[in-house]
């Protein structure tokens, strides 16, 4: 299964960060980490349930990947 960052957006209330977790586990994903300085967590998840979290007002989803500079 693909990882995906799971981050609020700015104006998103931090309740709605248990409810994205909840929501995670609920639909078959796998939380492999916690941000402390960032509201936000990384969770392995499958392809097909991602749409659960792209129609969030709250949250932003991006897959996680490598970052390089040039």
């Amino acid at each position: 299964m693909p990882l995906y960052n799971i981050t609020l957006k700015a104006d998103a209330p931090v309740e709605e960060l248990e409810k994205a977790k909840a929501t995670a586990r609920e639909k078959g994903g796998v939380i492999k980490h916690e941000y402390s300085i960032i509201k936000g967590f990384t969770v392995e998840f499958p392809d097909d349930n991602v749409q659960t979290f792209e129609s969030t007002e709250h949250v932003h989803v991006e897959q996680d990947g490598a970052v390089t500079t040039k």
